[in-house]
């Protein structure tokens, strides 16, 4: 098998980027072993910059490393999930309290373009991956608006562990149609420069999506 053709960048950033991506596209299931030597083999590199990937995957939370075992891809449980949704929907809540008292029309007006790409990739047939994209590029242009730098780093290592679950919540039935009339709803209360409201619909959106998560 070639090597992986590998950037600039340190080594081991770029290592854990692409293996941050096959966890992301489950080719590296949840509970999986990693087989550092096929891996390195793989990527045409040695173990040390693996492992120093390695090692920051595990602070994100997405591997855990098991004494005398070596690094798995990590299984989240119902508590663990429920645990993130619990942060995410309070600090994203209150980017969208600030966003709906901040914000200028012309970053209002951004935001709804984005909800609007999201109905058209939910409609017809749902483009999943589409939706799922925009999705989280909505969330988290809301935080960079909201602007602290702290919360939405908060946000991104969250949202990582998120995504070990990633579309679960989406295949529910119905799950996208739901999702959809929560973000217009969030999108209005922007809109309308209410800041409880949007507090409000927020910690609503992300209640909703745990509940179909789990």
């Amino acid at each position: 098998m070639s090597a992986v053709s590998l950037s600039h960048r340190a080594l081991y950033e770029e290592v854990a980027e692409l293996l941050r991506q096959r966890i992301f596209r489950r080719e590296l299931e949840p509970g999986s072993w990693i087989d550092e030597l096929k891996i390195a083999e793989e990527y045409g590199i040695s173990r040390t910059p693996l492992r120093e990937a390695l090692k920051v995957l595990a602070a994100e939370g997405l591997v855990t490393m098991k004494v005398r075992r070596g690094a798995y891809v990590t299984e989240v449980s119902e508590k663990d999930m429920a645990d993130v949704y619990h942060l995410l929907g309070l600090l994203e809540s209150d980017a969208a309290s600030t966003v709906a008292s901040r914000a200028t029309p012309a970053q209002l007006q951004e935001l709804r373009g984005l909800h609007e790409e999201l109905e058209r990739a939910a409609a017809g047939t749902p483009d999943r991956e589409r939706f799922f994209e925009i999705n989280e590029h909505f969330h988290m242009r809301l935080l960079e608006i909201a602007d602290n730098r702290w919360r939405s780093q908060m946000v991104t290592d969250l949202r990582k562990v998120m995504k070990l679950n990633r579309h679960h919540s989406l295949f529910k039935s119905g799950r996208i149609e739901e999702s959809l009339a929560e973000h217009r709803a969030i999108v209005a209360a922007l809109q309308a420069h209410d800041a409880d409201g949007a507090r409000h619909r927020m910690l609503e959106h992300f209640h909703n999506g745990l509940e179909a998560a789990i």
